[in-house]
């Protein structure tokens, strides 16, 4: 009975690499069924305490929610991609997950603040609603405050080329909204 169990967990496993290796099941794409659907609603406080950052900020133009926090490694290696997405006029809006709010400050004191505003989500419960595994993640929400796309692990220039900046250019077509 071991070795049966043993060759079907074997099984499985060869099938899971060969399907990622051949491209067929792709890891960091998993399939969010936010996409296509209304922001979910939320209020937080500001990270630098300027009252409330809720989803009707969202809704203006192509707007970014990046998901990060001060301890993810995997933030900080996006971070110049969010920076220059910013610096090229898009607006970011900053979901701090999980973080305390000083090390948060300090973070970006440290690199830059890329976002227009910044929500902090100190315990989770926004993230939760939002479908996020960890940090990074960003959703690109339209004008309506639909959720347009969700890429999870850091922004890169690949991600920028191939699908931001096409659908960014999209939104903008048909919004009336000024960033």
């Amino acid at each position: 009975m071991p070795l049966i169990i043993f060759g079907l967990i074997a099984v499985v496993l060869v099938t899971a690499m060969m399907k990622i290796k051949s491209g067929e099941l792709r890891v960091r794409e998993v399939p969010s069924p936010l996409i296509g659907k209304m922001s979910p609603e939320f209020s937080l406080p500001s990270l630098y305490g300027q009252g409330e950052v809720s989803t009707a900020d969202l809704k203006c133009g192509a707007t970014l929610l990046n998901v990060w926090a001060s301890w993810c490694f995997a933030c900080r290696q996006e971070h110049e991609a969010i920076t220059w997405l910013a610096n090229n006029g898009v607006r970011i809006v900053g979901l701090n997950y999980k973080d305390q709010p000083q090390d948060a400050k300090q973070w970006l004191q440290r690199l830059g603040n890329p976002y227009s505003l910044i929500a902090s989500d100190i315990d989770g419960r926004v993230g939760i609603d939002w479908g996020v595994y960890g940090a990074p993640e960003t959703f690109v929400i339209d004008e309506q405050g639909i959720i347009r796309d969700k890429h999870i692990g850091p922004v890169t220039q690949k991600y920028i080329e191939e699908k931001l900046q096409p659908l960014i250019e999209d939104i903008r077509k048909t919004s009336s909204c000024e960033a």
